[in-house]
């Protein structure tokens, strides 16, 4: 298994890290329910897998199944110390109407996601973004505002690193960067949404992190299938393989720290982890993007 060095926080991780949206999102991608026996112990022996293989990143999120996939994830590692993973997970900090979520409120349910993986602290807590708007992000970082209870979390040994998770490359997503505030920046980045990174022009928002020495953590490393999709739609007798190739992409990008995969059993972890191994498989991303022969 292949290991770097995730930002400032100087811990060592895997390239590829264990996905938690699958383990608890109902029918997420394929047919599946996290509250099912048979499907619960194909993911927890995944990860049993994956930690046989060398895979230390773990990565999951109260609002996946509603809790759901913190609860898979205490069994599956559940004999797992805690110096030997990183375990990461997310609080939803937005409530109704979309506000944002009081103080109080992301504490307990940081406290809550902590009981649910039966665990005393975790290693990296981020506040859980697709689009945040300008205003929020700002809100969030107003004094005695939720990254400030975030960090009295820090302090008080409930967690390690303080991170977030955003897909949008908006205004917000710069303030969160530029607060300091942050060690973690986790980030939609594939084949298909190549905003936070460009070679061509040396800017992206993967620059802006690196630059302030955050460990930068890539999801949606397969395109959650809509690549597959599209290739449906425009070649349905298409038998070609993309996954390998939609995985080295994210890994050879030299700011990616780990890339974040969804696994459902120990054939995918199994097949994932080769393709991590097989470094002959990466690319040059700024040759591949040059115009110019």
């Amino acid at each position: 298994m292949e290991y770097t060095i995730l930002g400032q926080t100087g811990r060592r991780v895997s390239r590829i890290g264990f996905g938690g949206a699958t383990a608890g999102l109902t029918n997420y991608m394929t047919v599946f329910d996290p509250k099912d026996a048979e499907c619960r112990e194909g993911v927890i022996m995944a990860m049993r897998r994956a930690l046989e293989l060398g895979i230390n990143y773990f990565d999951t999120a109260e609002a996946y199944g509603g809790g759901a996939s913190e609860e898979i994830f205490a069994e599956g590692l559940a004999d797992v110390a805690a110096e030997d993973i990183f375990l990461a997970t997310k609080v939803t900090p937005f409530g109704e109407g979309n506000s944002v979520r009081k103080p109080d409120v992301i504490c307990a349910a940081l406290e809550a996601g902590l009981a649910r993986l039966r665990r005393d602290y975790v290693d990296l807590i981020q506040l859980h973004g697709s689009y945040v708007s300008e205003e929020a992000a700002l809100t969030m970082l107003k004094s005695g505002g939720i990254v400030d209870a975030l960090a009295r979390a820090r302090e008080e040994g409930l967690v390690r690193h303080i991170g977030f998770s955003i897909e949008a490359q908006n205004a917000a997503l710069d303030r969160l960067l530029e607060s300091g505030r942050f060690e973690v920046m986790q980030v939609q980045y594939n084949l298909l949404f190549q905003h936070p990174y460009d070679p061509s022009f040396t800017c992206g928002s993967m620059y802006k992190a690196e630059e302030a020495g955050l460990g930068i953590v890539a999801m949606r490393t397969a395109t959650s299938g809509i690549f597959q999709k599209w290739i449906q739609r425009v070649n349905p007798e298409n038998s070609f393989d993309y996954n390998p190739a939609l995985i080295q992409f994210s890994l050879s990008n030299p700011l990616v720290d780990t890339a974040l995969i969804g696994m459902r059993d120990a054939r995918q972890v199994e097949e994932n982890a080769a393709i991590c191994d097989d470094l002959t498989g990466r690319v040059d991303l700024a040759q591949l993007h040059n115009r110019f022969v």
